[in-house]
């Protein structure tokens, strides 16, 4: 087994890192199917896009483009936050976190599974915001294209 040296293990990380952030901003342009484009750029310069706006500023763009990765990391904060409250006030989860590596690991879990349930309800909140019925963004309004949305922003 070759010995594997603090320099190599440097350099290891840094491509990974890079590699990480080449699939993020390319993730950032895939745009999610049955999206009009031009709607789209059309409600985000009118004045009812300040809240979008602000989460469009977080996620680098990506909302404006309305691309699979438009959510970004905001669904894991919020629940990482949400987590870190109810260990606070909840007596179990107190007691599991001082259980030491197996308590931090199983709250790790169920942040996980928060974060997919916030990501399920941040995702309606953006298909329901842009398929209104004034200027909506969908080129069709079935429920293959709602499922479709919600579905590429939690993935």
């Amino acid at each position: 087994m070759p010995k594997v040296t603090a320099n190599s293990e440097l350099k290891r990380r840094i491509f990974f890192t890079i590699a990480i952030l080449l699939i993020y901003r390319f993730g950032t342009f895939v745009p999610i199917p049955g999206i009009d484009v031009e709607v789209l750029k059309k409600f985000f310069a009118s004045e009812g896009a300040s809240m979008f706006g602000m989460i469009n500023l977080f996620s680098g763009g990506a909302l404006e483009r309305m691309s699979i990765f438009a959510l970004n990391i905001m669904p894991y904060i919020t629940s990482s936050i949400i987590m870190q409250l109810l260990t606070s006030m909840h007596k179990g989860l107190e007691s599991l976190k001082k259980e030491g590596e197996y308590g931090r690991a199983k709250i790790n879990q169920y942040t996980r599974y928060l974060t997919i349930i916030l990501a399920l309800f941040q995702s309606l909140g953006v298909y329901y915001a842009l398929s209104n019925p004034e200027h909506s963004a969908f080129v069709s309004d079935s429920n293959i294209f709602m499922w479709t949305t919600c579905v590429s922003l939690v993935g």
